[in-house]
């Protein structure tokens, strides 16, 4: 999916997006959303991604809408009662706000930083734009979760802020994505946020680390950073290389 958001923007690969936008939408499920491939037979996380294409492509139709829907309705397993009662009963297991819920990578499971990133920058284009009901308050929660399981550091760790009494460090890919889905709220301190993220992309020997790190602040200060060379092999990473390569300053600018 990442490829075909770089390739959306590319008049020269027509027919490559073409192929992989059919095949996409071969992918819906039944019940709205999209599957992963063909073989896999229940929506996940990756509808956040094919909503983004939707919008990206100014396309408005009868599955967006059921992928949105889908999208509104999933929720992370820490909501479950049983999940509930077991925080409840040992907090300090994994420290977080069990009335607060993202997105899971996978349908039955609990909430994570990136599904949870990905989920509200898509629901965030299409605001106004489909007929679902609760994407605002969706949207609200889902915000809340992620500014709730901060990290002390001012980062974000990959699912929680801390676990059996000890503070858990932030990551820089995660970090930047929930900068990106949180969308200039204004609880952020951006300037002095903006410049960490590029000191971490300066230091950062990651080259998926610096993708979206870069993608962060390409959406925020509108262009991509040059950071010096980390001595980073020629890699042919394609998730990295698309990554790179989308305007995630026009994806997510408001219409």
């Amino acid at each position: 999916m990442y490829a075909l958001l770089a390739l959306s923007e590319e008049s020269r690969a027509r027919a490559a997006f073409e192929r992989g936008w059919r095949l996409v939408r071969d992918w819906e499920a039944a019940e709205g959303g999209w599957r992963a491939c063909a073989r896999v037979a229940e929506p996940h996380w990756a509808t956040s991604l094919v909503v983004t294409l939707y919008r990206a492509m100014g396309i408005d139709d009868a599955p967006l809408g059921r992928g949105v829907r889908w999208l509104v309705e999933s929720r992370g397993a820490e909501t479950r009662a049983l999940a509930r009662v077991a925080h409840w009963l040992n907090p300090r297991t994994i420290e977080f706000d069990a009335a607060l819920t993202g997105w899971p990578w996978q349908t039955g499971t609990s909430s994570w930083v990136e599904p949870t990133a990905h989920a509200l920058m898509a629901l965030g284009r299409v605001k106004g734009r489909v007929e679902a009901s609760g994407i605002e308050g969706r949207v609200g929660m889902g915000k809340r979760m992620l500014l709730e399981r901060r990290c002390r550091d001012g980062g974000w760790n990959y699912g929680n802020r801390r676990v059996l009494g000890a503070d858990l460090p932030s990551q820089p890919e995660t970090t930047a994505l929930a900068l990106m889905a949180l969308d200039g709220d204004a609880s952020i301190r951006w300037a002095e946020t903006l410049d960490r993220v590029e000191r971490l992309g300066r230091e950062s020997a990651s080259p998926l680390e610096r993708a979206w790190l870069g993608a962060c602040l390409l959406q925020y200060r509108g262009e991509r950073p040059q950071w010096p060379d980390a001595g980073l092999p020629d890699r042919g990473d394609i998730l990295v290389d698309a990554v790179e390569s989308i305007s995630w300053n026009r994806i997510m600018a408001a219409d």
